[in-house]
């Protein structure tokens, strides 16, 4: 191979052998030819642009060639066997200085890379094969390798398959073989946390990963036991996969300086993956993505892109004697107007960083000194970040290096990379180690820099292997439901699938858990597509079909110990939501609506509705006994009507709204209703046994189940005498047992025990002791006003003071009839008529009115006695 050009003005090297540059767009099959012309000759080599490329065509040509044959040189691995003939490497670590026959470099239109053009730059121009030269890339670079190599022979290679726009889709409607590109590790983990929700899983591939964990991500993909990849564009760059379509999740990146849209070519290079050989492929857009220009997509589905205008030059003919005769070389103006001079990369600016040290600076004075620095400059961030810390790192190695012996001290060696040896932590984290081992990967392979290159060469590999396989199974534990990854896969051979349930209710498909059988529901929670679970939900029916039959016959069999009602509404069977209950014909007796029942054929619906209208029957019997006997009971005449009334307003009425059939109620009917617990209070008729909480709380479910009232009930707390009124439904108060009296409400049997005693105090149809009232309602002297109002009494207008006088006490009088908002109020009572004090005949009234309100309220004590 003929030597590179020491001439800092000098274009390419001119040499005896062929020069071959194949170029055309992704998948035209140029890798695979120079391979193939690589293994024709005695010797040869080749630079990939990847690590990862090298790596798998290293292990290509090892099974054509032997591994005796066959070296590979990468930055951070370097296996040579005592004499080999064929050389596989990184564009970096290409060892210039060894003769071939053959030589290549894939991917030579990076000559025009802001960041490592100048390598590919300086390829092109100075490295040669004795007999044969190759490179590889697009097209857009043939004007500028016509007029920079004389006597180039230029091949156009067509793609072997079309690639065609498919225009934007959903996440959620991706096809399977897809790959989602995306710019930055944030998009990259939110996307695979979309595709896993919704596909079941998915494969990453990012840069910033080690080549054996992106290996291992590639082969879960290759393997089918992923169907999508989310990337970056890592994946443009060679990757050989099956994919089908290449989706754009962005088309914005970050270059290292700016945002920027992406331009045509690199549209072409990420979307050219898809599509394999003779398979085609389509490109497009998808998630939240802007639409794609349409010249853009003319340009790469004709493979037509404007031709480069420049390559990306660094001088290599560099002045050693002094940093400041580095940097002045370094920064030299390139010798052609078709060559724009390389922006400062890495290197660069560690050493003019490393060069403000005056203690690095006194050591540039030794010999090779100057040169020792460069090549401790040029020891790669992996991170990519270019901290101080890295510069830190860089000076410490120099001043190793640069002490007595000339190598890093093992202690130094072992303490920065042991620490690294720990598969704790996220996967930002293992990223970020992985990145750390990789530096001290690329030092262990400077045999003139370590003592026992082999020993840290093999520390430092296994330490990087363990963190890739730690990050690899991070990556899968996060992004690929392994049960749902397997189900699709299955789903995808078009087989029937075979279903089975636990004993504790799983459900498994293909022995894979894809839900939980609680009760008669089935609760799906396996992550697959759209498409795929109809599929997925005929074969766990056909698993569930003699276990739900099991558990109809089962909910028959049961008792109604298994059964239980919550204040919800809720019928549940040992724990497990089974039904609600719905309004029916009448009160005592609610509908049943299953909750689940899409696995129940009719016939299986009906038995259980039937069993669970049971259980609420026996409920309502055990529950509501006094309400049930006086509900069925053998009633005639008007008493029968009576009853009816008093269980449809839920075991309390207002006197008035029956006073017509209780006038013609004869003595025999009305001791029968008094036997069956109605009380015939001052102003309603109730059921004490009504107003026990077990049965308060029944009544109050079920009407607010016929009232369609919000669930569970604010009902009052059990033992309550009265409580605050404030917004709570009247109906549902009085169902519960209690009457609505102005700002309170009073418990049935207390507020009776209210009205009969003011019934004593108002004998003359006046009222003005109030004294020990709110006690029995358990109220306060300020709401009494407003409970008397309730009960429809008023205060009578006091007369003009007069001047020297006491104020007149307070009079309540009753309302009169016009004056009532309704006369069959729940609080309305038959009362003495209202008589005017200063009426001749008001004695009299007042009289008559009081033996009437004495009568009424000794009448069930008279029935009791008769009944005694």
């Amino acid at each position: 191979m003929c030597a590179q050009s020491s001439s800092a003005s000098g274009l390419a090297t001119v040499g005896t052998g062929r020069v071959l540059a194949v170029l055309g767009p992704t998948n035209t099959g140029k890798t695979y030819l120079a391979m193939e012309r690589l293994a024709a000759h005695a010797t040869g080599m080749i630079g990939f642009p990847l690590r990862l490329l090298a790596r798998e065509n290293y292990d290509k040509l090892v099974r054509m060639k032997g591994v005796n044959a066959v070296a590979l040189v990468t930055g951070e691995e370097k296996i040579i066997p005592p004499a080999p003939r064929y050389w596989v490497c990184t564009v970096e670590s290409m060892p210039l200085d060894r003769p071939v026959a053959f030589l290549c470099v894939d991917e030579i239109q990076l000559c025009a890379d802001d960041e490592r053009g100048h390598i590919f730059t300086d390829r092109l121009l100075h490295a040669r094969g004795g007999e044969e030269t190759m490179f590889l890339g697009s097209d857009m670079i043939r004007p500028l390798i016509l007029k920079l190599i004389p006597k180039v022979e230029i091949i156009t290679r067509p793609r072997f398959s079309k690639l065609s726009f498919g225009g934007h889709k959903k996440l959620t409607k991706l096809p399977p073989r897809s790959a989602i590109t995306a710019f930055s590790v944030t998009e990259v983990y939110q996307l695979a946390e979309m595709v896993r929700r919704s596909r079941g899983g998915t494969a990453v591939v990012m840069g910033a990963l080690s080549p054996r964990t992106r290996n291992a991500q590639v082969a879960l993909y290759q393997a089918g036991d992923v169907d999508y990849l989310v990337a970056t564009d890592a994946i443009g760059m060679g990757l050989n996969m099956d994919v089908d379509h290449v989706w754009f999740a962005r088309l914005n990146k970050f270059d290292g300086h700016r945002p920027r849209r992406l331009t045509a070519p690199e549209v072409a290079q990420i979307g050219g993956r898809a599509g394999r050989h003779q398979t085609d492929g389509t490109f497009g857009t998808t998630w939240d993505c802007s639409p794609l220009d349409d010249d853009i997509v003319q340009a790469v589905e004709n493979h037509e892109f404007p031709p480069l205008q420049q390559l990306v030059w660094r001088n290599s003919d560099l002045d050693t004697r002094n940093v400041e005769g580095l940097l002045r070389t370094l920064e030299a103006r390139p010798p052609s107007p078709l060559l724009i001079r390389a922006r400062p990369a890495d290197d660069v600016e560690a050493l003019k960083a490393l060069s403000g040290d005056a203690e690095v600076m006194g050591l540039t004075r030794r010999p090779r000194g100057v040169k020792m620095l460069w090549e401790v400059c040029q020891v790669p961030d992996f991170r990519k970040t270019m901290t101080d810390a890295h510069t830190r790192l860089l000076g410490q190695l120099y001043r190793h290096l640069m002490a007595p012996g000339g190598r890093l001290p093992t202690d130094f060696m072992a303490g920065q990379v042991q620490r690294l040896d720990n598969l704790n932590g996220d996967i930002d984290t293992l990223v970020s180690r992985i990145a750390h081992i990789r530096t001290w990967t690329y030092i262990s392979h400077r045999p003139d820099w370590v003592t026992d290159p082999k020993h840290w060469q093999g520390l430092t590999r296994g330490i990087e292997d363990r963190l890739s396989d730690a990050l690899h199974e991070r990556l899968t534990q996060r992004f690929v439901d392994k049960r749902s990854a397997g189900l699709v896969k299955s789903l995808r051979d078009g087989r029937d699938l075979t279903g089975f349930v636990t004993a504790d209710g799983t459900v498994l498909v293909e022995g894979h858990p894809v839900g939980a059988l609680k009760g008669l529901a089935f609760d799906m929670q396996a992550d697959v597509g759209e498409d795929d679970h109809p599929t997925l939900m005929t074969a766990a029916r056909r698993a569930l079909r003699d276990e739900i039959a099991r558990r109809v016959a089962a909910v028959e069999a049961a008792g109604d110990d298994h059964f239980t009602l919550g204040a919800d509404g809720i019928v549940r069977w040992d724990g497990v939501d089974l039904a609600r209950l719905l309004p029916g014909e009448r009160l005592l007796s609610p509908g049943i609506r299953l909750l689940r029942d899409e696995l129940l054929d009719g016939v299986q619906r009906d038995r259980i509705r039937v069993r669970l209208l049971s259980f609420m029957q026996t409920r309502v019997q055990d529950d509501l006994a006094p309400l049930v006997r006086l509900s069925g009971a053998d009633l005639t005449g008007p008493a029968r009507g009576v009853a009816f009334q008093v269980v449809e307003a839920a075991g309390i009425l207002p006197r008035a709204d029956v006073a017509d059939l209780l006038s013609g109620t004869d003595r025999k009917m009305m001791a029968a209703l008094e036997r069956l617990g109605v009380r015939f209070g001052a102003a309603q008729l109730y059921l004490p046994g009504l107003i026990k909480p077990k049965a308060a709380a029944m009544l109050g479910l079920l009407w607010s189940v016929r009232e369609g009232l919000a669930l569970p009930a604010p009902l009052p707390p059990p033992g309550r005498i009265s409580v605050p009124r404030e917004r709570a439904d009247d109906g549902l108060l009085r169902a519960a047992g209690y009457l609505p009296l102005g700002p309170r409400a009073v418990r049935v049997d207390m507020a009776d025990r209210l009205m009969r005693a003011i019934a004593d105090r108002s004998g003359d149809g006046r009222l003005t002791d109030l004294s020990g009232l709110a006690s029995l309602v358990a109220g306060s002297n300020a709401e009494m006003p407003s409970i008397l109002a309730a009960l429809g009494w008023r205060l009578r207008k006091k007369p003009p003071l007069v001047e020297g006088q006491e104020p007149p006490p307070d009079i309540w009088v009753r309302r009169r009839p016009e004056e009532t908002a309704s006369p069959a109020s729940a609080t309305a009572a038959p009362v003495p008529r209202p008589v005017d004090a200063d009426n001749p005949f008001a004695a009299l009234a007042g009289l008559a009115d009081k033996l009437a309100a004495q009568a009424v309220a000794v009448q069930p004590t008279r029935q009791r006695r008769r009944k005694r």
